[in-house]
């Protein structure tokens, strides 16, 4: 699909690089920039010492919507700096709702960006994973400290492991791979049956994005010990990707959170933009 309103999301503490990224990103394709502005709230105090706590608490909160505040000021100076489509808004969540608040946002924009700093953060990174992820219905870029942002790519790395979140991920980049000098459709260890990637592993996927014009070739890796993650990142390497697609938490949070699993790999450890559909 066209993407035509790109969503950032940014903490009040942050610097202009991930805006200045998502801009940039903007002017390439010539698409809409949504800012989202976003303070986590503290928990209001509880137990025997609320009383106590309860004055220093509003005084934190009134000093985060400050800030908010100052921070979606500047952020409507460096657009209106730009000839640039755009529009700023901003949000003050308790930790607890923050990835919904932040989904819902994300509902009204074709994609969402992350960049290298709100990367090297903690709470909010993963509320705006969580948010983008499973409560928006729509993609998420990633873009690591060290690479190269774009949404046109010209060698694309397609993890495919026949899923739905692989199938989702395909469609909602169609237009970049459409648009790239060479896709790359890549299985770790496929599975040849009726029930997994075909008699003929990646076949149907290749057909079907030739069909959409699409200059694809399959590679068939064995993992040889390795997790599917690290295959991924050398096979990118290897064919110097621009941009990995995948599809992602095929299996629940919570069974990724305890056993691990490619996504969650992904997201800890990333080496190229990567975006990702649920």
């Amino acid at each position: 699909m066209a993407f035509k309103t790109i969503l950032a999301v940014i903490g009040p503490h942050m610097s202009d690089d991930d805006l200045k990224l998502a801009a940039d990103l903007c002017d390439e394709i010539g698409a809409h920039l949504a800012v989202l502005a976003v303070a986590i709230a503290a928990p209001p105090p509880v137990g025997e010492y609320a009383a106590i706590v309860s004055e220093d608490w509003l005084k934190e909160r009134q000093l985060d919507e400050t800030l908010l505040k100052k921070r979606v000021t500047a952020v409507s100076a460096f657009l209106a700096g730009r000839a640039l489509s755009a529009d700023v808004s901003s949000e003050y969540p308790e930790v607890g709702g923050a990835d919904e608040r932040i989904g819902r946002r994300a509902r009204y924009a074709d994609i969402t960006v992350i960049g290298p700093e709100l990367l090297a953060g903690e709470t909010l990174k993963g509320k705006v994973i969580e948010g983008a992820l499973f409560s928006s219905g729509k993609p998420l870029l990633i873009v690591p400290s060290g690479s190269r942002a774009t949404l046109k790519p010209k060698r694309v790395l397609v993890a495919w492991d026949a899923r739905l979140e692989a199938s989702r991920a395909v469609r909602e980049s169609l237009e970049m791979l459409i648009g790239a000098d060479q896709v790359r459709l890549v299985m770790v260890d496929p599975v040849e049956d009726e029930y997994h990637h075909g008699q003929e592993p990646g076949a149907d996927a290749a057909a079907y994005l030739a069909r959409h014009r699409v200059k694809v070739m399959i590679d068939r890796l064995p993992s040889s010990n390795h997790s599917i993650a690290d295959v991924l990142r050398q096979h990118a390497i290897d064919i110097a990707a621009d941009l990995m697609v995948m599809g992602a938490y095929g299996h629940s949070r919570l069974r990724e959170r305890i056993f691990g699993g490619v996504t969650r790999s992904m997201l800890e450890e990333q080496s190229l933009p990567i975006l990702m559909a649920r």
